[in-house]
C-alpha cells in the first residue's frame, strides 16, 4: 500500500482480544447474551476506549451507542460504523465485535495520520443484533431505521418476562437520545460466516446484497397420555408432528438449493417427561433466500404442510411470523467505495452476497449502506471455535479505513 496511511493491525487485534475477556467460554468463544451485565460490562469497556479517542458519546432509547468524533462541518450527517457486541450463548469472539471496534480503529486510526474529515465519523454499537436473549434479532436497529416503532422494541420480552426496556434501564444503557436521524454513509465490517472467502482465498468480500428472512413460531397441540397403555394408531402425539415439520422445513431449503436456507433452531417439548406422549411442542423456523418471490414460495410451502402434519396427526397448529425482511440490495455507491478501497489497499476481493442478518440490513432502509466481509476459518460462526487470523482483521479495516474516508471527505479538499 505504499505511503497510503493505515490502521494500527496490532492495537484492533489486542482490543478484540480484551474484549474477548469479557464472557468466555470454556472453548474459547464469548457468552454475552444482550443487556446482561457481561453485555453492560462490553459496553463500558468499548465507551471508555472511544473516550479516550477523543469522542463524544450519545445513547438513544434502544441503548444504541454512537461514538462521534466530530468533522469540519458540524451540519453534515455522519459517516457511521458499527455492529453488536451480544453474543449467541456459545457465541465466538468475532462475531459482530470485529465491526464495532474497526470502527472504533476507523477513528483511532484518524486521530494517528491527524486526518481531518468533513462530515463527522462515528463508531456505532447497535443493541440486541443477534436475538437469542430478546426476538426478533437487529429489533434496535430496526427502530432506528423506522422498521418498527419504539415501544415494540422496548416491550420485547425474554424467556422470564423481563423487556428490553426494563433491562436498559436496569445497566444503565437506556438512553434520552431519539430514534432515527439523517447518516450520510454506513459501513459494517464483519466476519463472512461462511466459507466461500477462505475456500477461495479471497482477502475482501465486497458486499452487495443480502438474503431476505422469515421468521416464525409454531405451536403444536396434541394430547399427553400414557405412553404404555395409548395405542399407537390412537395417539395425538405433538412431537411426532414436529420431527415431520422439521423435516419439512428441511425439504423446503433442499428444494430451493442452493441458495435457500431453511432451519428449526429450538424445539421445546411438554411435559418432557420420558413414559408421557408429548401434548405441546413449541418450535422456530428460519427461512432465507436473495429472491423475495422464492422466499414466498417456500413460506407457502411450509403453511400447507404444517396444515397437512396437523390435520393427519389429530394437533392444532399456531404459526406466527414474527420477523420478515425481504432481500436487501446495498447502496450502489457505497459498495464501489468498498470496492475500491479494496483494490487500492492491493487486497484481492471478490462481490458476494450475505446470507446471515446484519444491522445494516436494516440501516439500508435509512441510509446507504454496503459491508466488508473477511474470511473465517473453516467458514464456522455462532460457535466457540469460530476464529480468524489477524492479517484477515487488518485487511478489512484498512479496506473500511479507506471507504469510510472516501465518503467523510478531507477537509482540505
Amino acid at each position: 500500500m505504499g505511503d497510503k496511511p493505515m490502521i494500527n493491525g496490532g492495537r484492533l487485534w489486542d482490543s478484540i482480544m480484551e474484549m474477548a475477556k469479557i464472557g468466555p467460554t470454556d472453548k474459547g468463544g464469548s457468552c454475552r447474551l444482550a443487556l446482561t451485565d457481561l453485555d453492560r460490562e462490553a459496553r463500558d469497556l468499548f465507551v471508555g476506549w472511544c473516550r479516550d479517542a477523543g469522542c463524544t458519546i450519545s445513547v438513544d432509547k434502544m441503548g444504541n451507542i454512537f461514538a462521534r468524533r466530530p468533522g469540519t462541518d458540524p451540519d453534515l450527517p455522519p459517516v457511521v460504523a458499527g455492529s453488536h457486541l451480544d453474543t449467541q450463548p456459545t457465541g465466538g469472539r468475532f462475531d459482530g465485535v470485529y465491526g464495532v471496534l474497526t470502527g472504533l480503529e476507523v477513528i483511532r486510526s484518524l486521530n494517528d495520520h491527524g486526518i481531518q474529515t468533513r462530515h463527522p465519523v462515528e463508531a456505532a454499537c447497535w443493541t440486541n443484533e443477534e436475538g437469542s436473549r430478546f426476538a426478533p434479532a437487529m429489533v434496535a436497529s430496526g427502530v432506528f431505521a423506522g422498521i418498527y416503532d419504539l415501544e415494540y422494541g422496548l416491550s420485547r420480552a425474554d424467556e422470564e418476562g423481563k423487556t428490553m426496556g426494563e433491562e436498559l434501564e436496569r445497566i444503565g444503557y437506556a438512553g434520552d437520545e431519539p430514534m432515527g436521524r439523517p447518516l450520510h454513509a454506513y459501513f459494517e465490517a464483519h466476519i463472512e460466516q461462511g466459507p466461500i472467502l477462505v475456500e477461495e482465498g479471497i482477502e475482501i468480500g465486497v458486499v452487495t446484497d443480502a438474503q431476505g428472512q422469515r421468521w416464525y413460531e409454531l405451536e403444536l397441540t396434541g394430547k399427553e397420555s400414557h405412553a404404555g397403555p395409548t395405542p399407537m394408531d390412537r395417539r395425538q402425539d405433538a412431537l411426532l408432528g414436529a420431527a415431520k415439520v422439521i423435516s419439512l422445513v428441511n425439504e423446503t431449503g433442499l428444494a430451493h438449493a442452493p441458495l435457500a436456507c431453511a432451519t428449526v433452531g429450538m424445539v421445546n417439548v411438554h411435559p418432557n417427561s420420558r413414559n408421557v406422549i408429548p401434548g405441546r411442542v413449541f418450535l422456530t423456523i428460519d427461512i432465507r433466500h436473495p429472491d423475495d418471490a422464492v422466499l414466498s414460495k417456500m413460506d407457502q410451502a411450509i403453511r400447507e404442510g404444517i396444515d397437512r402434519i396437523a390435520s393427519e396427526g389429530g394437533l392444532t397448529s399456531d404459526l406466527e411470523q414474527i420477523f420478515y425482511y425481504a432481500p436487501v440490495p446495498f447502496d450502489q455507491s457505497c459498495v464501489e467505495a468498498v470496492d475500491g478501497a479494496a483494490q487500492s489497499c492491493g487486497y484481492s476481493s471478490r462481490k458476494i452476497v450475505t446470507g446471515a442478518g446484519h444491522d445494516a440490513c436494516f440501516i439500508a432502509h435509512a441510509a446507504p449502506t454496503s459491508m466488508v466481509f473477511i474470511p473465517c476459518i473453516d467458514g464456522i460462526s455462532h460457535n466457540e471455535v469460530e476464529d480468524i487470523e489477524p492479517e484477515w482483521s487488518t485487511a478489512g479495516a484498512n479496506v473500511m479505513f479507506r471507504a469510510m474516508l472516501s465518503k467523510a471527505g478531507h477537509a482540505d479538499g
